[in-house]
Formats: structure tokens, C-alpha cells, sequence
């Protein structure tokens, strides 16, 4: 059984069954989704591929169910790399459950590393294109600063940002603001991280096929292909590889930023895109 352990969020299906696989070439793969029957099937998966794993029903919700969910892995072994890809997208919910999931969630896996770090562990929490796509006179970053006194409060205010627009355009807000926020909030913690010899990064995904990007492919993520380098959707596998050596030991003074990988979305993309985008969802 490896030394190392690892904690994939997410981890029942989508890019973060995806990154388990990866990870468990040389760890012992914890992970964790609030479904336990989901759970339960990608275990069975892992183990049959030859990989120890286990699995933890977790909110990221809840404060004290993510720090038992690391407390389950610590008792495993050393752990090393936390890979977060738990999420909602626009279609999954209402603006305030996609504040509370994507932001207040990534505050809990991040304190919960935070506090038991040692050297050499990296956490990456998995941002989105969406983040990037945020206009800056838009983003509420005194608002953001909360996350650091009244997370609670953090979340009251991004959901009322959100609202401030069209009924049909408020998920899709949340999203992006939930996303630009882990990208300010990693950067944010890189300091905190980094007295313990410890790493913290965010990566930013394009439009990926999984079951939640085909998800949103009519409303952005198939949109978004038309502007790309790659003119596909990314895979599960090409992610995945990217989150796990992120998390790895190899990019040893990688820490602090936010890596994009969107097949070239971006670069291709003109504020005018953006516009046509966001209306279009």
C-alpha cells in the first residue's frame, strides 16, 4: 500500500474520478461526493484498476464534514495532495446553492488542508474558464475579503451580487463570480500555505467532456469551442493529468497562481464573444 495519500473532492465521477486514477499510480486515493452510491461505484472502479482507495461521504458544506473527511485520510497514512474538484454548475442549481458549494465549499477544503499541513503538501482547487471571464470592474473584491473574518457574510454578498441581474442570468453569475473568487482566494492563502512549506493553486478548466460540461453545452460550454485553439471539447484524461502533477511533488515552487487550460478559449476569445456568450446563457 503507497505511503502517500491523496484527497480528490469529487471524486465519484468526471475529471475527479478522472485525476484519482492518476494519483493512485503512487497513492493511496480518498475520495469523496455526497452520494454514497456514486461513491460506492467509483471505488469499485479504482480497485479494480489495481488502486487503493477509499471512499468518505463529505459535504463541503460543512465546515465539520470536510475535517473529518481529512482526518479519515490522515489516519490512512502522509498526506500529500488534496485535489478539490467538487462543484456545481449554472444548470445545477440556484445562485445562492452555487455560492455556497463553489465558494463556501473551497474556504472549508482549504482551511482543512491549511490545518493540517506540512511540508511538501499541495492542495489545487479546480477554478473555471468562467473565472477569467468575470469583468474586473464587476468582481467584488471587498466582498471577497470576507472569507478571511465571516465566510457566512462572504456568501450573503456574492448571492446578492448575483441577483442584481436578469432572473435567467443569475446562476450563470454566481458561477462565475464562485469561480473568479477561488482564483482571488488561492492566491490569497499562498502566504499562509507557504509558512508550512506547504503549495496552493488553482486550475481553471475550459470546456471539458464530462457529465457537467455536457451539462452546460447549450448553455456556454459548446459556445465556448467556437472560439478555441482546439476546436474540441477537452478530455477527462488531459485534465486530470494536469491536476495530479500539479499536486504532485514535481512543481515543487508552483504555488500562489491560477493555470488555465481551456484548449486556447481565452486567447481566442474578444469581449464581444463574452457579451454574446453570456447572453446566450
Amino acid at each position: 500500500m503507497p505511503d502517500n495519500v491523496a484527497i480528490v473532492t469529487g471524486g465519484a465521477g468526471g475529471m475527479g474520478l478522472a485525476t484519482a486514477k492518476v494519483l493512485g499510480r503512487d497513492h493511496l486515493v480518498v475520495i469523496s461526493d455526497v452520494k454514497q452510491d456514486a461513491l460506492s461505484a467509483a471505488s469499485a472502479e479504482l480497485t479494480a484498476l489495481g488502486i487503493s482507495a477509499d471512499a468518505v461521504v463529505a459535504d463541503i458544506t460543512d465546515q465539520a464534514s470536510v475535517d473529518a473527511l481529512f482526518e479519515q485520510a490522515q489516519s490512512l497514512g502522509r498526506l500529500t495532495s488534496v485535489v478539490h474538484t467538487a462543484g456545481v454548475s449554472p444548470q445545477m442549481g440556484t445562485a445562492d446553492l452555487i455560492i455556497k458549494i463553489n465558494a463556501l465549499g473551497t474556504i472549508h477544503v482549504t482551511q482543512a488542508a491549511l490545518a493540517v499541513a506540512t511540508e511538501g503538501l499541495a492542495l489545487v482547487n479546480v477554478s473555471s474558464i468562467a473565472g477569467h471571464m468575470t469583468p474586473s470592474l464587476l468582481v467584488p473584491r471587498r466582498a471577497y475579503k470576507l472569507a478571511l473574518t465571516d465566510p457566512e457574510a462572504l456568501t450573503v454578498k456574492l448571492t446578492k451580487t448575483a441577483s442584481l441581474g436578469p432572473r435567467g442570468m443569475r446562476s450563470g453569475s454566481a458561477y462565475s463570480l464562485s469561480k473568479n473568487f477561488v482564483i482571488w482566494y488561492t492566491a490569497k492563502m499562498a502566504a499562509a500555505f507557504g509558512a508550512k512549506g506547504a503549495r496552493i493553486l488553482s486550475v481553471s478548466p475550459g470546456s471539458f467532456d464530462t457529465a457537467m460540461g455536457r451539462l452546460e453545452e447549450e448553455s456556454g460550454a459548446g459556445k465556448l469551442i467556437e472560439y478555441a485553439a482546439l476546436r474540441r471539447f477537452g478530455k477527462p484524461d488531459e485534465i486530470a493529468e494536469l491536476l495530479a502533477f500539479c499536486a504532485s511533488e514535481k512543481p515543487g515552487y508552483l504555488t500562489g497562481v491560477d493555470i488555465l487550460c481551456d484548449g486556447g478559449t481565452r486567447a481566442g476569445l474578444s469581449l464581444k464573444g463574452m457579451i454574446t456568450i453570456a447572453r446566450g446563457a
